[in-house]
């Protein structure tokens, strides 16, 4: 088996709504002496995805609903970000101060529907390579302000940055997009996988032998989830400002995947 090789994508600008993501992932590769190969991954966090397709929200412009006040108050959140919350989610499973669980309407579960304050600035606002903000489109704009929800489609989303780098390099590749995730019975968050193209998210060894025949009976990998954790790793949590990873040596073959392999069907779910 080669080994897996994580590797940070360098100068990553602080992206912006309409950037053009794959021309600025292989302006990364090319600083970072990568060249392309069949079967390596991109993996790239959340934000970059959701920050270039629009997704900032200014909650000045929120309007909150009757039901968004009542989760806001048992909540303890702005009733504006409570409202984004409700039209993110299908549906609200858990409550508490501070924390709102949620089956997204991507159909996982998470914590607030994934909608973010950190790392998130009004557009307009540039950073450079060592960190320093630039000019600011829009004086007087808090950050606090504004908040960044998930890509609307993130499958539809990692196909077409895939489909960008394939023509350019000619190589079979795959692309996958991260986020961090709670687990339901573990402390700490770590990176999960919300939208892939051209990887397995879940790799079936059902009926394969172990190393003394006995042929495994349950056993599905969350391949997906395990380089996200992997790559995430490797970005880091706070200011790092590493959002895309180089993967090479994914010990899967690539094959056409989806989010819906990783997602638990309701009436398997023993937590809700």
């Amino acid at each position: 088996m080669d080994p897996l090789t994580l590797t940070p994508l360098p100068s990553i600008p602080l992206i912006q709504p309409g950037d053009d993501l794959p021309a600025i992932l292989l302006r990364s590769l090319e600083q970072a002496r990568l060249s392309l190969a069949d079967g390596d991954i991109l993996v790239l966090a959340q934000k970059i995805v959701s920050k270039a397709e629009g997704r900032l929200v200014d909650l000045k412009t929120v309007v909150p609903s009757p039901a968004a006040y009542d989760l806001a108050t048992r909540s303890e959140k702005d009733p504006r970000l409570a409202e984004l919350i409700l039209r993110e989610s299908r549906e609200i499973l858990r409550v508490r101060p501070g924390t709102v669980i949620v089956e997204h309407r991507l159909g996982f579960v998470c914590a607030n529907a994934g909608i973010d304050h950190s790392n998130v600035a009004p557009p307009g606002k540039a950073v450079n390579h060592e960190g320093h903000e630039g000019a600011q489109r829009g004086k007087g704009e808090a950050a606090e302000d504004w908040v960044l929800l998930l890509p609307l489609d993130p499958d539809r989303s990692a196909a077409a940055i895939r489909a960008r780098l394939e023509a350019v390099s000619g190589k079979r590749l795959g692309v996958m997009i991260i986020d961090s995730h709670g687990r339901a019975w573990r402390l700490g968050i770590t990176g999960a996988c919300i939208g892939l193209s051209g990887l397995p998210a879940l790799v079936d060894k059902r009926g394969d032998p172990d190393l003394f025949g006995y042929r495994l009976r349950i056993t599905q990998i969350a391949a997906a989830d395990e380089l996200a954790a992997a790559a995430s790793l490797v970005m880091g949590q706070a200011d790092e400002g590493t959002p895309a990873v180089h993967a090479r040596g994914f010990p899967y073959p690539l094959r056409e995947g989806s989010l819906k392999e990783l997602l638990r069907p309701k009436e398997q779910d023993m937590f809700r």
